[in-house]
């Protein structure tokens, strides 16, 4: 990124349906807005790719696909570019895997702005090079107006499980302790704010961040790690169930564990919502065996997306109902999975 750009050809402030024809203006698009920034390997229809790290016997491929239509494109914490490098990376990292490269595939609407393309494409450079990983192949996509609401973004990624690394929803077992690595609800709740509908005053900004870096040092301090989530849609409840349900356990949380900033509580508050639904794109939920809890919660916190990493209940025998929490008044609470769309277009 500190090489020379060349001199911009593309004059438009405009995305037209000339820039996804094939010719030369979509060559010009793409050469000035993306592939500039991108620096892919090589301008062929394929990334080809090289990585010592498969020679290790038992290494194994990661791939993961993600599409994004958040709405504003735009918006307090992030935007689509960031949201969709993040969500990418985290579903690797969640996993276990190490995360290496990237595809992006762009849809937009005509009329968008050239200068809007700019940011979102700067702003996943500096995601990427953050998570340290590399966009290496992608596609470019132009649609008539009203046709697309801006631009959408598709991300595939790839990387690499080290040998022995087996995180897994079934692993879980009673007695595991179930941790999140920070607040919860934040994007959710910095969306719903962001779209202006509702006329709500906060300063509340989205938890976008990538993930990898933290996994692999919480890996490396509880190599024993049963499984991991990253909290998106239907938020930490719908993350909990699926991860019960495929484990055959229950799941308690504690009510007055949960880390919830009075915003969001507010926001939920007012407008009848529960944040253990609300979506989140850097928080993540793990569950290890109790020897190894401390251990992964002094590696977590000793990370800047781990500061707040907190132990939140644990994995017990199935019971009737497979997620429940303990309320701050003593009592229990189902926490079922999400029942239809609590906020659209969210990630």
């Amino acid at each position: 990124m500190n090489m020379a750009m060349p001199v911009s050809r593309l004059r438009d402030t405009r995305v037209t349906l000339a820039h996804g024809g094939g010719g030369k203006a979509m060559r010009d698009l793409i050469e000035d807005v993306f592939t500039a920034h991108f620096q892919p390997p090589g301008m062929e229809d394929q990334a080809r790719l090289m990585t010592t790290a498969l020679q290790e016997p038992g290494a194994r491929l990661a791939f993961t696909t993600d599409s994004f239509v958040v709405t504003p494109i735009e918006f307090p914490g992030g935007d689509i570019g960031k949201i969709a490098v993040c969500g990418t990376v985290n579903d690797l990292a969640v996993g276990g895997a190490r995360p290496l490269w990237l595809s992006a595939s762009f849809i937009i609407e005509e009329g968008t702005e050239i200068a809007l393309l700019r940011r979102i494409v700067a702003s996943m450079v500096r995601e990427a090079e953050a998570a340290g990983v590399r966009i290496v192949t992608g596609d470019t996509k132009v649609v008539g107006r009203c046709s697309a609401d801006g631009l959408f973004v598709t991300t595939s990624g790839v990387g690499v499980i080290a040998p022995g690394c087996d995180l897994r929803a079934e692993a879980v077992r009673a007695g595991d302790i179930a941790i999140v690595n920070g607040v919860l609800g934040d994007h959710g709740a910095a969306i719903l704010a962001a779209r202006g509908d509702l006329a709500l005053s906060t300063t509340l900004e989205s938890d976008c961040q990538s993930l990898a870096w933290l996994m692999q040092a919480t890996l490396t301090a509880a190599p024993n790690i049963r499984a991991a989530r990253d909290a998106t849609r239907g938020g930490l409840a719908s993350a909990l169930n699926e991860i019960a349900d495929a484990a055959g356990v229950g799941i308690e949380i504690d009510e007055s564990a949960l880390p919830l900033r009075d915003e969001v509580k507010g926001i939920c508050e007012i407008l009848g919502l529960d944040p253990l639904y609300l979506a989140n794109e850097g928080t993540l939920v793990l569950f290890v065996p109790p020897d190894e809890a401390d251990a992964a919660l002094a590696a977590m916190r000793a990370t800047p997306e781990g500061r707040g990493a907190v132990a939140i209940g644990r994995a017990v025998p199935r019971g009737m109902v497979p997620v429940v929490m303990r309320t701050a008044f003593g009592g229990t609470r189902i926490v079922d999975m999400l029942v239809g769309e609590q906020l659209p277009r969210i990630c």
